[in-house]
């Protein structure tokens, strides 16, 4: 127990604490999550990858183990919630938002500050991997259910490959595995961008989540939480072991796995007109449930 109440004082609490100030602020101070996601999406994000990924000195070959993981974990996890939600002879939209939800979990801000405060700077450069990795599955797993359940999706596709995570990560591997040398001026401006990222967007989410207004109970919806918050991190260890992957990058990417279902999911749905208040509360409980699910998965690591 003494471990359990160490673990969520020390790693949850500071990362929650940011979010609530997001929360509580957001209407006194007039702000808008969209520009600081905006922001964040374009400049910080970037940055932050740039820079895990230049100094890791992954190779390439221990990257695409990472890669493999993450993409088979979430491609199974839509497949089980989507078969699940087909098995409750739930709707077509009902179908896509399950497996919406357990393809994308909120891996960016939430994850990497998590993981950075429990397993340390070492585990950034993997749990980073992860992030961009889950990222590009999640996206085109969403675009796909939205598309199947409403029709169209194909731009989303094209914009998923104009993501700036994505000009981020082939620059930052190829400076990790060359002697490639970015001058002083750049690693500086690029270090300071990168500090900025986890902070911004924990405080982005808090106003995300202060913007989600509708919430609505019901088993649907603690079941799809349970898909995202537990069967996607048990996925994940059984894989990452098949996958004979080290401690750290087996922790992260459990950790990665397990993490509550993404804001984005909720704007996917609200545009594509996909049971918007279900994704919306499915989002909301997962994140207040994953205080709980997150501190026994660390500790259980």
């Amino acid at each position: 127990m003494s471990e359990l109440f160490t673990v969520f004082l020390n790693v949850i609490l500071p990362v929650f604490g940011i979010i609530a100030l997001g929360y509580l602020l957001g209407n006194r101070l007039a702000l808008q999550a969209r520009t600081l996601t905006r922001v964040a999406y374009y400049v910080f994000v970037p940055a932050f990858i740039f820079q895990a990924l230049s100094q890791s000195g992954i190779p390439l070959s221990a990257a695409a183990k990472l890669i493999g993981v993450a993409a088979t974990t979430h491609l199974l996890a839509a497949l089980v919630a989507g078969g699940l939600a087909r098995l409750l002879g739930r709707s077509r939209e009902m179908i896509a938002a399950f497996v919406m939800i357990a393809a994308f979990g909120n891996v960016g801000n939430y994850g990497l500050a998590v993981i950075r405060f429990r397993l340390g700077e070492a585990a950034l450069a993997p749990a980073t991997i992860y992030f961009v990795a889950i990222t590009i599955v999640a996206f085109a797993v969403c675009v796909s259910a939205a598309g199947w359940a409403r029709g169209g999706g194909s731009g989303a596709l094209k914009g998923l490959l104009r993501t700036p995570a994505l000009w981020a990560t082939i620059p930052g591997l190829a400076v990790a595995n060359s002697h490639l040398a970015v001058p002083l001026v750049l690693s500086r401006m690029i270090g300071l961008l990168a500090d900025a990222m986890i902070p911004v967007m924990l405080f982005a989410l808090g106003l995300q989540l202060l913007e989600q207004k509708r919430v609505r109970l019901s088993p649907d919806v603690f079941a799809a939480s349970a898909i995202r918050l537990v069967l996607a991190p048990a996925l994940a260890a059984l894989i990452a072991l098949s996958f004979g992957l080290g401690q750290i990058d087996f922790a992260a990417g459990v950790l990665q796995a397990g993490m509550p279902t993404a804001v984005l999911v909720a704007i996917i749905a609200r545009e594509n007109g996909i049971v918007p208040d279900f994704v919306t509360s499915v989002v909301l409980v997962s994140t207040l449930a994953s205080l709980a699910t997150l501190t026994l998965t660390m500790v259980l690591l």
